[in-house]
């Protein structure tokens, strides 16, 4: 079904018709024009329920990082950015990618959406079993290059934590992408809206559980030194399957073939920031951060998300693979016109960034009323903590409009390859703005102690 609309407008002077403005706006499988109002409410739910999701992997960050495994295996805590960095890479790539092709009808008939699905299921769950394995090697890396030693017990346990985490997050959350994508497009909601949210709100709680539990088993088991093997091999040899069940999908088997460049790089970017979380926890001047590291990362993440899906999505409904708009030919606009113009795209981003500072205000004020007086309620804190947030958002969201027409320029699918960047960039942002945040407040606070007060 095809909606087309049509907005006539007619100048009168006097009782003569002076003139005519037409515009016809046609939108392809009854997608029909959102409102600001709509945008902001379809928007707003879904953030702040992603909020309180990360809220609660922030606190449980807080409490698992005392647990004996995280004390003992450092190297953990770095691979909690990347393993929570899939949700970008993976999980809101898949929603992306669902819900253009929700938009452009690609899954109204029942035998395409049963081929849509399950080759993009599979295609996730084999990234997940190799970027799992990835972000386990990048954190020995890592963990070498500033450490001395390493045990080959303590290898093993992260090998196998960080596979099996990868993988049961992922089909978790795929699974529910899959619902949230078709259940949207049943009650006629747009999924660029609800669906990458949702994936976030869930993502890092999920995948922090999953990593407590399975490293904490391992690290009980020590003693059984083939069980760790044994399981990354067995998720290894799913491999095959995963291929099978993809190659059915001509663009999935190209993303399977040709996709793996964006997802690499964004957990190499994301295991810096992993590096920067483990050098800092356990300082005096960062005592707190573990509980704002999740919800920082992940605003600004899931922010940038719904904008490239949502610019990947015009341009999937109003171009062809290669061709730019003509009011989208500039490969570096001016930012400006990323935010300040009457486009659909820039309308977007200002209302995602003005949620920025509201959602982080209403986020720190529940934070502050769980944990109490260990997080730390001076005003010159929140304010970094504000402008950290709004800078981090500020430059994803341009960021966004850059590399999505450069992917499009270059015949690529932004759904797969700029959400990974991009959320990888999030995490990197936000764990060092938050970290420049903590160390600021702290150089501040010692500052305002040595001023001697009126006599």
């Amino acid at each position: 079904m095809v909606v087309t609309q049509l907005n006539l407008q007619l100048r009168f002077q006097g009782r003569k018709l002076r003139g005519v403005r037409c515009e016809l706006i046609r939108c392809p499988r009854g997608a029909s024009p959102e409102t600001f109002l709509g945008t902001t409410c379809q928007v707003t739910a879904p953030m702040l329920l992603s909020g309180l999701g990360m809220m609660a992997a922030g606190l449980l960050m807080n409490a698992v990082q005392r647990w004996p495994v995280f004390v003992e295996v450092k190297d953990l805590l770095t691979l909690v950015p990347p393993l929570v960095g899939l949700k970008g890479n993976l999980e809101m790539t898949l929603a992306s990618r669902l819900s253009t092709a929700a938009n452009t009808g690609q899954i109204d008939d029942p035998k395409e959406k049963h081929r849509v699905i399950s080759s993009n299921l599979a295609l996730v769950q084999l990234q997940a079993t190799v970027v799992g394995l990835l972000a386990a090697i990048a954190a020995l890396l890592l963990g070498v290059a500033t450490r001395e030693g390493l045990d080959l017990s303590k290898v093993t346990l992260l090998c196998a934590s960080s596979v099996i985490t990868a993988f049961l997050a992922a089909f978790a959350l795929g699974v529910l992408m899959v619902c949230i994508v078709v259940g949207a497009r049943k009650l006629g909601l747009n999924p660029d809206n609800i669906a990458t949210p949702i994936a976030a709100s869930l993502g890092d709680l999920i995948t922090l559980s999953i990593l407590a539990v399975v490293s904490s088993f391992f690290y009980r088991h020590t003693d059984s030194w083939f069980l760790s093997p044994l399981v990354c091999l067995g998720l290894v040899a799913l491999t095959p399957l995963w291929v099978v069940i993809i190659r059915r999908n001509p663009p999935i088997t190209k993303i399977l073939k040709f996709g793996w460049v964006p997802i690499v790089l964004a957990m190499v970017i994301s295991s810096f920031g992993g590096l920067i979380l483990s050098r800092t926890l356990s300082e005096q001047p960062y005592e707190g951060m573990a509980v704002f590291t999740p919800v920082l990362c992940g605003v600004g993440g899931n922010l940038v998300a719904i904008q490239t899906s949502r610019i990947s999505t015009h341009l999937h409904t109003w171009s062809t693979p290669g061709v730019l708009p003509p009011q989208m030919k500039k490969f570096w606009p001016n930012p400006c016109s990323t935010f300040c113009t009457s486009e659909a795209n820039a309308r977007s981003a200002r209302i995602l960034l003005l949620l920025v500072v509201p959602g982080h205000l209403m986020f720190y004020y529940i934070i502050c009323l769980a944990e109490g007086p260990s997080v730390t309620s001076s005003k010159s804190f929140v304010v970094l903590y504000l402008l950290a947030g709004l800078l981090q958002v500020t430059i994803l969201l341009y960021l966004a409009e850059v590399t999505v027409r450069l992917t499009w320029h270059q015949a690529l699918d932004p759904d797969s390859h700029c959400i990974p960047y991009l959320t990888g960039l999030g995490d990197l942002l936000g764990t060092g703005l938050l970290a420049l945040c903590f160390l600021l407040n702290w150089f501040l606070r010692g500052a305002s102690e040595w001023i001697p007060g009126p006599p």
